[in-house]
């Protein structure tokens, strides 16, 4: 059994989708953004005003492969990590990549203002927008699963948890 990655737009509810099935499943729970955030000692947000993007990914990339090589567990990963073809890759080999997919309009309501999202610091909803046009395809290409979630937290859980007895 390896990890199950969980993939998607930022307000997708990966983290909190992921730490539920993993309290659920008694697995390790991991989150790339939070572990990029420890290794430096330094906010994302404080990331990508010094170092911009990619100075962001390549962090990220490096992270990745920690995880990769520790026990298997849920990981709900950054929006972007797909865009890397090397993180997918790692992803892969490491376990099953789950998508969970939802529609722009959702995520709008979700994110609301744009909290602390670097990405999304001016012309939200715009921006969103470019965003969920940009990685569609990626995301859709690097999942193994895709769940809807849309649903109600209990049916994305369970979902995932399926998509994890499956591995």
């Amino acid at each position: 059994m390896g990890h199950i990655w969980l993939i998607g737009m930022m307000g997708s509810g990966k983290s909190t989708i992921g730490r539920l099935v993993a309290d659920r499943l008694r697995r390790p729970f991991y989150d790339t953004d939070e572990l990029v955030e420890e290794a430096g000692d330094v906010s994302i947000s404080e990331i990508f005003a010094e170092e911009g993007e990619s100075g962001f990914r390549v962090r990220e990339k490096r992270i990745v492969q920690d995880v990769a090589s520790r026990p298997p567990g849920i990981v709900a990963t950054g929006g972007g990590i797909i865009l890397d073809s090397g993180n997918v890759a790692t992803m892969r080999r490491s376990g099953r990549i789950v998508l969970l997919a939802v529609d722009v309009e959702t995520l709008k309501r979700r994110l609301g203002h744009g909290g602390d999202r670097p990405l999304l610091a001016a012309e939200k909803d715009e921006r969103l927008d470019t965003i969920a046009s940009e990685r569609r395809d990626h995301y859709r290409s690097s999942a193994d699963v895709i769940v809807d979630a849309t649903d109600s937290v209990d049916a994305v859980v369970a979902a995932v948890e399926a998509a994890c007895n499956e591995s």
